[in-house]
């Protein structure tokens, strides 16, 4: 121990002959303590700087050169630009929506994000920004970041969905959130070029504002407004059709922003909701496991579809993620765990299901194909029939949305806060990260 303890002295500038006086000597016998000490704060530790005579004179040689240097050092203004490469990291994009087809704004896709905000991006701008491709080497912090045309500071929390009510120039562009509200603008507003609106953290008065109900408990006590995790619209009946996180869903009016119904009879949280336009019903999906058809003139539930039903892998803990409904409404896709299942809507019948290699986070008809987007950084295009078109690799990690463009074009988003615009072909378009504060 003792050898050990003089080597450690002797790479330290002590010997045999040179003691080391003790800390409370008073006295400092070793030279190299005579020279001037500096010391800086880096990131919370105490670096010291012990120059020494070869230091100097490359000091003197290299004049300007202030590597090293820590008197300008901003301790507040580090920690800032920290923090703002974590959360931009770390924000999540929920879902996706293009604009009303429109030569005003053809290419703007809508992004609801983890930071509460609803953003709109001019995608001919944001193609200045377009990535041969993504590869798996690449890293996901070179990916450009886009400034939005607007940003509108929609909820307290998370906004988990964005839907348009209405194709016209007086389509409402509505959303919702964790704080248990759906917001409504009327487009003409946001896509309007202005020079004088700003470009970030804007708060433009919303035309419509609805609040799910908050139910009574012992002693007259409130419980807290359940978040509202989806939307539907259904023009025809002037309708907006709210899951959320009380296991309900709620149809609203659009004119009176009133609730007009309550759809009862899950036993858990609600993940999705679609309308069934033709049929004038909704089709709900659950954390309890099932799907249901509910009928919007009653109220009543028609049907209890078990997405699980026939898959060959059974998850632990299953849950319905996601629905969709094609443009005839013949067909229901439901994403449960990694089970994809296809159902008829005539017969209410299972046709097939297949699995998937990650858990399903949203899925998309499109005439005879199938877009599923989950916890992997693909794009996976299949038949109806469950056979697989192609697999094409995305720049999120883990993908949360997947909308369509009239033209075939889709945009997938999800986290990071990435969107990646894929052709019909399967190329990249663009790819840029969300930046919204």
């Amino acid at each position: 121990m003792r050898c050990l303890e003089w080597r450690v002295m002797r790479e330290a500038g002590f010997t045999e002959q040179r003691i080391p006086p003790a800390l409370d000597g008073g006295r400092i016998t070793s030279r190299p303590f005579l020279k001037k000490i500096l010391f800086c704060i880096f990131g919370g530790h105490v670096i010291f700087l012990v120059p020494t005579k070869i230091d100097l004179k490359k000091k003197k040689k290299k004049k300007g050169n202030h590597m090293g240097d820590a008197r300008d050092w901003d301790e507040d203004g580090y920690r800032r630009s920290i923090l703002s490469e974590r959360e931009l990291q770390c924000r999540t994009v929920f879902r996706t929506a293009f604009a009303p087809n429109n030569p005003r704004n053809d290419d703007v896709l809508v992004v609801a994000s983890s930071d509460g905000s609803v953003a709109p991006y001019d995608l001919s701008s944001s193609s200045a920004l377009h990535l041969n491709k993504i590869r798996g080497q690449q890293s996901l912090l070179d990916i450009p970041v886009a400034e939005p045309m607007c940003c509108l500071n929609a909820h307290k929390g998370p906004a988990y969905d964005v839907k348009f009510y209405g194709d016209g120039d007086d389509s409402l562009l509505l959303s919702c959130g964790d704080d248990g509200r759906i917001c409504g603008w009327r487009w003409n507003d946001i896509s309007i070029s202005d020079e004088s609106m700003p470009m970030q953290g804007i708060h433009l008065e919303s035309v419509l504002e609805l609040v799910n109900p908050q139910h009574q408990g012992p002693w007259d006590a409130l419980s807290p407004i359940p978040e509202t995790n989806a939307i539907a619209v259904n023009k025809q009946e002037g309708s907006i059709f709210s899951a959320t996180g009380d296991g309900c869903a709620y149809c609203w009016d659009v004119e009176t922003s009133k609730r007009t119904m309550t759809f009862r009879g899950h036993s858990a949280y609600l993940h999705c909701v679609v309308a069934r336009k033709s049929s004038n019903q909704i089709i709900t999906g659950s954390e309890d496991g099932t799907a249901r058809i509910w009928d919007c003139r009653s109220g009543q539930c028609v049907k209890v579809i078990h997405p699980q039903k026939g898959c060959k892998l059974t998850d632990s803990y299953s849950y319905v993620s996601c629905v969709a409904v094609d443009k005839y409404e013949r067909w229901l896709v439901c994403g449960s765990g990694r089970n994809v299942s296809v159902w008829s809507l005539p017969a209410c019948e299972l046709i097939l299901s297949f699995e998937n290699k990650s858990s399903v986070q949203d899925v998309l008809i499109n005439d005879n194909q199938i877009l599923v987007v989950g916890a992997e950084p693909v794009l996976t295009r299949m038949h109806i029939n469950g056979e697989d078109f192609s697999k094409i690799q995305c720049a999120p990690p883990s993908a949360f949305s997947v909308s369509l463009h009239p033209s075939g074009v889709t945009a997938v988003g999800g986290y990071g806060g990435l969107v990646d615009i894929v052709s019909e072909f399967g190329s990249h378009l663009c790819t840029f990260r969300c930046s919204c504060s």
